[in-house]
């Protein structure tokens, strides 16, 4: 009865805001979208289409990731099957590919993120994923399970990030931007300059973003400068990139489920001796330059050559509870490949070989903290972490209807340590191999429309720096990699005249020596090897097209639904006398389920979806859960074009149900401080153009 009321009222919503956006007065017009069975996918090299290959593949377009408010990516990577993105407070990402939250108390840790083909992750396994504005970004490709043969270290997946730059036949100049507001003092910018020819291009980008937050102790700026260039020289391309961003925001800090349900704005509170978030004046300052150059070159008529090198350097400082870090980073990253098509006439046919070098330095100071300024110094650390791994990958089309890709790759990943402030000291060296990492996947084509595929893979993720140093300040250089094997098949395709998409799999996934957080008496984390794991689990995503006449007043309808079942569970894991053996594994919610609607009509679009996600376990011992929750998001817009120039008006709503949840708790949290509450219902409005 709760599930159908709660349909009903969304349609509700939803035809309230549909009724306000007929209302407009000025016509849009409207550009059919590439339909996602023919959008083609570069994972593993493929340049495949996306029914067609060999991997579990979940793309999103430009589209896609302007149908909710450009603060955040959480809502459209949520609508994504398997993938569970949680912002904590405004900046404070997390991201889970099939359920990898245990070793993430913030960041991006077990998966891999390129940029524009570049690794935006470093060589201890982190990822500062909130560095990026959502303009950044033009396209994401997600490969999901362990993806090592061909992106190294990380069981969850990669994370394939694209901001598109090219060639036009004749000289352009364009400026688009955007500006947005909203909510708790939300406010948004960007202006991009875009100037193209046959053989340069170059693009340079302002970004700000700024909120106040929901809650106390949440408020968050991040302003940045971009310029990228491509030129094209004979045979050669070579693309530059350039970005710096300064982000700022504050850790309001995990609160108790009674503290949450009387005052849910919050932060969190002092404890015995241990003072509250507020007057320790919480949070992340991280500056960060990168730069990367990247070549192409066709060696040979059937030879492609593609090499990068990046170089970024970080201050960070992050004032918590019990302490004041600052970290100093140094990061270099290089890598090659090769590409060989042998037969111009088979093109799936490639081998394609290479290798990535990463190198990490990190000087980490540890100080008291007081009241928000650092003070005597506690500890005095250098890390160097260095990962390497090169690999080899086959794409063999068997027969007209079976392609099969196989690929290895080996790796190692080494910490060196050293304690500055200890006279007489050493450094420590701690090296972590794996030394074959295969990969085998198979599709087989059906029909022209329909594709099924199997794969078999092994993966490992060694431990980042932040779990080998963590806030502790100790060094763990006995903790281990996980590494697990993974078995899947999958059935893709377009059903009813290519109306109706559907993407449907199902995979297990035995996790061994999982890394797990714990935090000690007064809070600081630290993380162990748990035992083993077990991720059995099923994805369906399904999109069908209602309507499509460019004559009717509803020129397009559309509706999508996406379901995830991870009933993960923990195989082997003892904790001192306790034995959890059997129990749900820690922050993983069992489904989740998000439905949307896509209509445009003569005087505007609407875009609905709502979010149901079950009871998340918040202790290995499952012992408490945070609720289930739906979550309700709504936005009509106005798009125009008058003599080249384009405009898109919105507004849009988040939380539209006004309902009481946590997106992104704390799990094995201190002082059952597990609740990181969200905003209750929001507004925003904005404006994007583009001029030529």
């Amino acid at each position: 009865m709760r599930f159908l009321q709660l349909k009903i009222g969304s349609i509700f919503i939803c035809s309230l805001l549909f009724f306000r956006a007929a209302t407009a007065q000025q016509k849009a017009t409207e550009k059919n979208d590439t339909l996602l069975h023919e959008v083609v996918v570069h994972a593993f090299n493929s340049s495949t289409k996306w029914k067609d290959i060999p991997a579990a593949i979940a793309v999103l377009n430009k589209k896609d990731l302007e149908q909710y408010s450009p603060a955040s990516l959480v809502p459209i990577m949520n609508t994504i099957p398997g993938i569970r993105m949680e912002e904590r407070s405004p900046g404070s990402y997390r991201l889970s590919v099939r359920g990898s939250l245990l070793r993430s108390p913030f960041g991006v840790r077990n998966i891999k993120v390129y940029w524009n083909g570049i690794p935006l992750s470093d060589a201890t396994g982190n990822t500062y994923l909130n560095l990026l504005d959502i303009t950044q970004v033009d396209k994401i490709e997600i490969a999901k399970g362990p993806s090592a043969s061909i992106y190294g270290a990380g069981t969850g997946g990669a994370l394939l990030l694209e901001n598109s730059l090219g060639f036009t036949n004749s000289a352009k100049q364009i400026i688009q931007g955007a500006f947005t507001g909203g909510s708790f003092g939300y406010n948004q910018q960007s202006l991009e300059w875009i100037s193209s020819n046959k053989k340069f291009a170059s693009s340079i980008q302002l970004y700000r973003l700024q909120s106040n937050g929901y809650r106390e102790q949440s408020a968050m700026l991040r302003s940045g400068l971009q310029w990228r260039t491509i030129t094209r020289a004979n045979k050669n391309i070579f693309r530059t990139t350039l970005f710096y961003t300064d982000l700022f925001y504050q850790t309001p800090g995990g609160i108790t489920i009674a503290q949450m349900q009387a005052n849910p704005i919050q932060a969190r509170q002092a404890a015995g001796v241990l003072p509250g978030a507020v007057i320790q004046k919480t949070a992340i300052y991280n500056k960060t330059f990168w730069g990367a150059l990247q070549h192409e070159k066709m060696v040979a008529e059937k030879v492609k050559l593609n090499s990068f090198l990046s170089i970024n350097k970080t201050l960070f400082e992050n004032p918590f509870i019990t302490n004041y870090e600052k970290r100093n980073e140094l990061n270099l990253a290089v890598g090659m490949q090769v590409s060989v098509q042998p037969l111009l006439a088979l093109p799936q046919l490639q081998w394609v070989s290479g290798f990535e070098w990463m190198v990490n330095e990190s000087g980490i100071r540890q100080y008291n903290n007081n009241k928000g300024i650092a003070s005597s110094l506690l500890s005095a650390d250098i890390i160097v972490s260095k990962q390497g791994f090169i690999f080899t990958q086959l794409q063999l089309p068997l027969r007209k209807n079976l392609l099969v890709q196989a690929g290895f790759s080996i790796n190692q990943q080494s910490f060196e340590y050293k304690r500055l402030n200890t006279m007489n000291n050493s450094f420590t060296l701690r090296k972590i191999n794996a030394p074959f990492v295969p990969r085998l996947s198979i599709t087989y084509k059906i029909n022209s429309a329909i594709s099924t595929y199997a794969i078999l893979a092994k993966g490992f993720s060694a431990p980042s720096l932040a779990e080998i140093r963590p806030s502790d300040g100790n060094f763990y250089p006995f903790l281990n990699a996980e590494k697990g094997w993974n078995v899947e098949a999958g059935i893709r395709g377009a059903l009813f005249h290519q109306k109706l998409l559907f993407d449907i799999g199902i995979y297990q996934f035995k996790l061994q020596d999982a890394i797990v957080r714990r935090n000690d008496a007064v809070g600081a984390e630290y993380f162990i090897n748990a035992g083993n794991t077990r991720q059995s689990g099923l994805e369906a995503l399904l999109k069908y097209r209602i309507l499509q006449h460019p004559h009717l007043f509803i020129r397009n309808a559309s509706i999508s639904a996406s379901f995830s079942y991870q009933p993960y569970i923990f195989m082997d894991y003892k904790q001192g006398s306790a034995d959890y053996s059997g129990n749900a594994l820690t922050g993983v919610p069992k489904t989740i389920t998000v439905v949307g609607f896509d209509i445009s009509t003569t005087y505007g679009y609407v875009q609905c979806s709502i979010n149901a996600t079950s009871k998340i376990p918040l202790n290995d011992a499952n012992t408490l859960a945070a609720d289930a929750y739906q979550l309700l998001q709504a936005k009509i817009g106005r798009k125009f074009v008058m003599k080249g120039q384009s405009f898109d008006f919105f507004i849009g709503g988040d939380n539209l149900l006004n309902h009481k949840y946590s997106l992104g708790n704390d799990i094995n949290a201190a002082g059952n401080r597990y609740f990181n509450p969200a905003a209750l219902r929001n507004w925003y409005a904005g404006l994007r153009f583009s001029f030529q």
